[in-house]
């Protein structure tokens, strides 16, 4: 532990130049003690770093020290080439540069270690896309990206679902978020978060303004302030029903997001009790696509809607039947 320990130290000053000791404590959980007395074993064994104590001290490499060594162990070398999707290093425009930063790694690895990463790399694979995603339209991330990265505003021509026409928006961008193969832009808009999908954004202008975000936010804090917004979502209206078990596999994975709860299941009976949570009445009409594989049970007004949504689908057929004959 403690040769980790030295080597993350060596690593994270050659990296970032001076570095608190107390900053070094907590990004290695450890005692500011325990960093001092590591710098004086890193000193030791040949390793040029001082410490300078005060206000504005911290602990540094001399100047031009450099090392070559990775510090990989076997498990890390194989992590780095269990990657992600192609697709999402392809719309940032990074695919050849991942390609020949891991041709980099694999030359930098200690020799033992090399068959097991590329190995991993071909049995491997990580997907981010969902089943049956249907195709996804292109995104042009270029001038967000440039606003991330410039730390500059950004003015937005948005479409939102269901909306015919585009809106304009001013943002202050945080950062870029892949989402199961989704692209978002994660913003401040008059100081509150919110999120903007990519392939919604009809025209991005970068403005000469620079960026004003929050104090002390970051991109994974606001996701996760957004994140929770949408996983946290009250659905308000509590729906009981009952499906038949050969379908409660399928209709548990399609209905994920708007379980209240588990189903209780004894696995005997042919009917299964599921509880749900929408927040609107009409959002049961999905429930229809299990047809007479699943029925409402409470409450009354989702019942109905459901019923007359199948009266309509119903009548619907018997006028195109009665039209052709």
């Amino acid at each position: 532990m403690k040769a980790d320990r030295l080597l993350s130290i060596l690593l994270l000053l050659q990296t970032r130049g001076r570095v608190p000791a107390h900053e070094l404590a907590d990004r290695l959980e450890v005692s500011v003690r325990t960093i001092y007395r590591d710098v004086e074993a890193l000193s030791a064994s040949g390793v040029p770093v001082y410490a300078e104590r005060g206000r504005h001290g911290g602990i540094e490499l001399l100047a031009g020290f450099r090392t070559d060594v990775t510090g990989l162990t076997a498990d890390e070398s194989r992590a780095l080439f269990i990657l992600a999707a192609q697709g999402a290093h392809a719309a940032l425009g990074l695919d050849a540069a991942l390609g020949s930063a891991l041709r980099k790694v694999m030359a930098a690895l200690p020799a033992p270690y090399r068959p097991a990463a590329e190995v991993t790399s071909r049995r491997i694979l990580v997907d981010a896309t969902r089943w049956k995603g249907g195709p996804q339209p292109a995104v042009d991330l270029d001038v967000l990206q440039d606003a991330v990265f410039a730390d500059r505003r950004l003015r937005l021509r948005y479409r939102h679902s269901g909306a015919k026409d585009p809106s304009t928006y001013t943002v202050d961008p945080y950062g870029l978020v892949s989402k199961a193969g989704v692209w978002y832009l994660v913003a401040d808009r008059r100081a509150r978060p919110r999120l903007f999908r990519a392939d919604r954004v009809h025209s991005a202008t970068l403005l000469p303004d620079p960026v004003k975000r929050r104090p002390g936010v970051e991109l994974a804090d606001a996701w996760e302030e957004l994140r929770r917004q949408v996983e946290e979502r009250p659905g308000g209206l509590d729906v009981t029903v009952r499906v038949r078990r050969s379908r409660l596999d399928m209709f548990v994975r399609l209905n994920a997001s708007s379980l209240a709860r588990l189903p209780d299941d004894d696995g005997e009976k042919e009917w299964v009790t599921v509880h749900l949570s929408y927040g609107v009445v009409g959002e049961a009409r999905q429930l229809l696509q299990f047809a007479d594989a699943l029925e409402v049970v409470s409450p009354p007004e989702v019942r109905a809607e459901v019923a007359a949504a199948a009266a309509s689908v119903t009548e619907l057929y018997q006028r195109v039947s009665g039209s052709s004959e």
